[in-house]
């Protein structure tokens, strides 16, 4: 590893005084649960979650001095037809910057340095379109402002992403500390970008103000664009998500075996043991795959400087990606077609995003993915996205060291496509506690073409494990319903849950899957927790469907408790604890397609269902499974 990075790994230890340690090394999450108690809400969650947003409704402030990029040397570029992705599997025809535009990279840097060096103020994206090719680096004390009509195009090649970072990573390129679907790791540089910042803020005029990652756009070099690297889906019968745009069986992508990585864990964890090696690694090579060679790391107790991707990786960088920043403002802007997740703020505190549009419908497009952050206001804000709409995270294996995700509050805004409209999970180690949801109309405009998986969900499975509770959703309407019929994961051979029987992927309003894609994970022995959720009037609609018959999903509530036969560590076994003390009261769920059985159960104690109805009619009952 380079000198440059000896020196960057000394500052990022410095500020571990501020919060914010050396990516990768992990507490215990006995030591996260424990710091994390302290959040519990009062006796009314609801006067808990108004203080939240009260005290997020403004949290920056900034000197009223504009830097405009033109006055850096910034020139707008003309367009030019291309024909591209938009999805997982349509094409049409975009536009996209014309080959030789001038790259505003170094005139948007140059205004952040100034404005930041001479104590902060605003920069100015003017009306037009922009051609970026390069990340756009947040500093402290600087709002980055589109105006009305302003249109940034990112570079769609990857080796622009590895160009600028801070750690210089050879022929991997200069990379930057990121997380990748809550592993810490050196890799490309998100679109947008920020690092240990604080009073910062993205902002935009209005919707016509577009920061565009140009994910479905093909490479210079290939048909392949950035999201053919997701590969092949695994989910079983699902609908519109089936294929990666120009992925065929056998290509390069994040999920199939990487020839750059080791091929065995020992050349790069020689201090392993021979038994815990083989559990990491599991059978055959499919751990060599980017995205669970990562995880196998975490677990192998890497440290970050030795997770090495960027080039010759398949780990698609996040579009606006925050660590470690502290009183954030996200505001007034479209973001569409990104490479990978959409918004990722990672241990951030006291961060608000308003009245934004996230859209973008490719593979892992989620709109919204705060992790082990505490202090989020989510507000006025509208999704239309290929994967979940919000996602709530909070780590991954070991990388735990930032605790958990926790007071958050989602209000005020409108869901459409999405794998879950409010999601949970999956990647949940250090625990999500005190999130309140209200207000919400998920509306699945999409529905007849690609509806809206779940409404609110819950993933997490015997790896990620990890606490769910305080968990508050009321007032939320589903005119449109979501998925009328069930997708379902894979499940380990043997298991007490035969495939294709239980709806988790798609099909349920209400699904908390605490069995979530078993397969993908070879280390499971840390069993997750979920109680305490309260959920109240929810309202589905029904739906034609395409046969004629009316419906509103397929069952209205999936719970699925952890599987104690999952777990695979030493003895003695820790005790798995069902999913317990849900309450879903004042919900009518319209009516289910699977109307003999509404609900699916499994290692469940104490839901109690008080004047729900489904499929008109009334349920007052307490179940346990």
């Amino acid at each position: 590893m380079s000198k440059h990075f000896t020196h960057r790994r000394t500052v990022l230890r410095g500020a571990s005084a501020g919060g914010l340690a050396l990516l990768g090394g992990a507490l215990p999450l006995a030591a996260a649960r424990a710091a994390a108690k302290t959040g519990a809400p009062g006796s009314d969650p609801w006067q808990q979650a108004r203080a939240i947003a009260e005290r997020l409704q403004m949290p920056v402030r900034f000197r009223k001095v504009d830097y405009n990029i033109t006055d850096f040397g910034a020139a707008p570029c003309q367009l030019v037809p291309v024909k591209a992705w938009i999805s997982f599997e349509e094409q049409e025809t975009v536009k996209t910057p014309a080959p030789g535009s001038k790259d505003c990279y170094e005139p948007i840097r140059a205004a952040i340095a100034r404005c930041h060096a001479e104590g902060g103020g605003r920069v100015v994206i003017p009306k037009g379109d922009w051609f970026c090719a390069g990340p756009i680096v947040l500093l402290s004390n600087v709002n980055v402002h589109l105006q009305a009509g302003a249109h940034v195009y990112f570079s769609n090649d990857p080796r622009d992403y590895a160009k600028y970072g801070d750690v210089d990573c050879g022929p991997n390129g200069k990379l930057v500390v990121s997380r990748w679907q809550s592993n810490d790791c050196l890799n490309f540089s998100s679109m947008i970008y920020a690092h240990n910042q604080n009073n910062i803020a993205l902002t935009g005029d209005d919707w016509t103000a577009i920061l565009d990652g140009q994910g479905g756009v093909p490479f210079k070099d290939s048909n392949d664009c950035w999201w053919t690297w997701k590969g092949k889906n695994a989910t079983i019968n699902s609908v519109a998500q089936d294929k990666s745009p120009n992925y065929v069986p056998g290509k390069l992508a994040q999920n199939q075996p990487n020839r750059n990585n080791p091929k065995s864990l020992a050349e790069i964890a020689p201090g392993l043991s021979e038994e815990k090696r083989r559990l990491i690694q599991g059978e055959g090579d499919k751990w060599r795959a980017d995205d669970a060679f990562l995880p196998a790391l975490s677990e192998a107790g890497v440290p970050i400087e030795k997770r090495v991707f960027g080039l010759g990786h398949y780990l698609r960088p996040s579009m606006i990606h925050l660590v470690g920043c502290t009183n954030v403002l996200l505001q007034g802007y479209q973001v569409t077609h990104t490479p990978f997740w959409q918004h990722h703020p990672v241990a951030c505190r006291d961060l608000a995003i308003r009245k934004v549009y996230a859209n973008s419908l490719g593979p892992n497009s989620d709109g919204f993915d705060p992790e082990s952050c505490d202090g989020v206001l989510v507000e006025g804000c509208q999704f239309d996205t290929g994967d979940d709409c919000i996602a709530i995270k909070a780590g991954k294996n070991l990388d735990t060291q930032f605790g958990p995700s926790q007071n958050i509050v989602i209000q005020n805004c409108i869901m459409h496509s999405g794998h879950g409209a409010v999601t949970l999970g999956s990647e949940m180690s250090a625990g999500i506690q005190n999130v309140y949801a209200q207000d919400l109309v998920f509306q699945n405009k999409n529905w007849a073409t690609n509806p809206l998986n779940i409404a609110i969900r819950l993933k997490t499975n015997m790896n990620r494990g990890g606490f769910l509770r305080h968990f508050y959703v009321r007032n939320v309407s589903i005119p449109n319903g979501v998925q009328t019929t069930p997708s379902f994961y894979a499940t380990l051979p043997g298991s007490p849950i035969p495939d294709r029987s239980v709806a988790a992927a798609a099909g349920g309003v209400i699904t908390f899957d605490c069995d979530y894609t078993p397969r993908a994970d070879n280390v499971r022995m840390r069993p997750p927790e979920v109680s305490n959720v309260h959920i109240s009037n929810v309202k589905v609609g029904n739906v034609t469907t395409k046969d004629g018959k009316t419906f509103s999903c397929y069952q209205a509530i999936v719970i699925l408790g952890p599987v104690a036969f999952d777990y695979n560590g030493p003895n003695p076994r820790p005790e798995v604890l069902p999913v317990r003390d849900v309450t879903v009261t004042d919900c009518d769920f319209g009516t289910p397609s699977n109307a003999s059985k509404p609900w699916f159960l499994y290692n469940v104690r104490n839901l109690k269902l008080d004047n729900v109805t489904i499929a008109g009619k009334k349920v007052h009952t307490t179940l346990s499974a």
